[in-house]
């Protein structure tokens, strides 16, 4: 298999990765709402941003095993924050739809990680800031592929 990227990139890549897991481990400490978990809240997440799905799909987009998922969504149910509803095209399926009590939990959550996020920000120079705004869409794109 060819080297994907140069030996003086990878200590940019390593970097990077670490960076990032480290700041995402410290925005999952700033939600709103600790009595979901992680997993809990990224699919809430999902649902929000991509809509109704089926369990199937969820696991897909989670990339976690399909009874994971079921136990994720029962969880959710039983917190009144997703709705099982019938498939329009499909009587066997059913699709989970997020309620207007978990589109509230993270509107909240969102403000206080974006709050949080700006005051860290705050301490950037405005060069460290547009290279972060610069980078952005590119960090956006990755998360996406």
């Amino acid at each position: 298999m060819p080297e994907l990227i140069a030996e003086d990139d990878r200590a940019a890549v390593t970097t990077l990765r670490a960076s990032i897991m480290l700041l995402a481990r410290r925005l999952r400490h700033q939600q709103v709402e600790h009595s979901l978990s992680s997993a809990e809240m990224q699919v809430l997440g999902t649902l929000a941003r991509h809509g109704r799905a089926t369990p199937s799909e969820l696991a897909r987009k989670e990339y976690v095993q399909p009874p994971s998922m079921t136990r994720i969504i029962a969880l959710l149910e039983d917190k009144g924050l997703v709705r099982r509803g019938p498939h329009p095209e499909d009587r066997r399926q059913v699709v989970v739809t997020a309620t207007e009590s978990a589109a509230e939990i993270l509107a909240e959550s969102r403000r206080k990680r974006d709050a949080w996020l700006a005051e860290l920000a705050q301490g950037l120079t405005e060069e460290e800031w547009a290279c972060l705004r610069s980078a952005a869409p590119v960090l956006e794109r990755l998360a996406q592929l």
